[in-house]
Formats: C-alpha cells, structure tokens, sequence
C-alpha cells in the first residue's frame, strides 16, 4: 500500500474526494505523520476533487433540472419543500453542505437549480470547500498522530474500515434528515 500511496496517493485523493470526500480525506490526512502525504496538499488536492464534484452536480442542476423535474410530478411534489428549505436558509446551506453526509449529490443539484448564479457558487464553492477541507483533514490528522495509524492498519482492516466509515456516515445522515424534514414539516416515507 506504501508503494501505491507514495506513487498515486493525491491521484487517489482526487477521486476518492470525487466520489466519497470524507473518506478519502480522512485516510489521506490519517497518514500524514508517517510522511506518505503532506497537510497542504491534502488539503488542496481533497479539495479538488470535491470542487469539481460539487461543480458537476450544480451544472446538471442549473442546465437540466427544472426540465427534467417538470416532467415528473411526483418527484416535484417531493422536491417542493426541500427548494423552500433552501430558499430559506441558503446562506447557511451554501456554506455547510459539505459537512453533510449523504447530502452532497442531492444539495448541487437544488442549488443549481435555484436562483444562485454561477459566479455566488463558485464564491460560496471554495470559500466552504476549503473550510470543509482544511477542518476534516485537521481531524484525519489528529486521529491518525493520537492513534498512531500506519497503513498496515488499513491494509489488515480494510473492510471493517469501510463499514466503520459506512455506520458513522448513515448515522449522520438519518440525524440530519430527520432534523431537515421535521424543519420542512414532511414525513419520512
């Protein structure tokens, strides 16, 4: 594992903060003190690929998604009281979304298709992508010095780290819908 990370360690930041950016980062920043990856570049490289991630999802939102929306009644009923969750709290949403496990697909898509033009996203996009970056690498980082992390830790528990990881993010995400939906007065079905 040493040989891959010392050859594509940031490559596969990049696209494990694509696709998965807590989890990607954490490993990352959990190993920075045996010298496999550095603090500012973890927190640039995690950064990007998040950034670009998040760009994605807005784009799809921003060029397809009232159409696509608008042609699915059901989907726009459902939709209705989260576009006026954000509508109501979008300072507060534009700048915490990241920090919302689960949510960071859904929540590009919404912003996009609201009224917060290209140029607003990409000031809220990495003003709170580099908050988001810097804070969860600064957790990795303390995690991985005060338990002494090795990669021989995570080639020999790979999957109870994965599941780990899967329990702590399901657990966030449940509390946060159900905060969300009691705040948007809908019932989870």
């Amino acid at each position: 594992m040493e040989n891959f990370l010392d050859q594509y360690g940031y490559i596969a930041l990049i696209i494990g903060t694509f696709f998965e950016g807590e989890t990607a980062i954490l490993v990352a920043s959990s190993l920075i003190h045996q010298g496999l990856f550095e603090a500012p570049y973890t927190i640039l490289f995690g950064f990007a690929g998040s950034f670009v991630s998040d760009w994605l999802y807005y784009t799809i939102g921003r060029l397809n998604g009232k159409y696509f929306v608008e042609k699915r009644p059901a989907l726009k009923e459902k939709l209705t009281p989260v576009r006026q969750f954000f509508d109501t709290h979008k300072i507060q949403i534009l700048f915490s979304y990241r920090f919302l496990y689960g949510f960071r697909v859904i929540i590009p898509i919404v912003i996009g298709m609201s009224n917060i033009r290209p140029a607003q996203y990409l000031f809220y996009s990495l003003l709170s992508g580099l908050i988001w970056s810097s804070t969860v690498n600064a957790v990795g980082y303390s995690i991985g010095r005060f338990l002494d992390i090795k990669t021989s830790v995570f080639e020999d528990n790979l999957l109870f780290i994965v599941l780990g990881f899967a329990c702590f993010g399901l657990m966030i995400g449940f509390a946060v819908k159900h905060f969300a939906e009691r705040k948007m007065h809908v019932s989870g079905k």
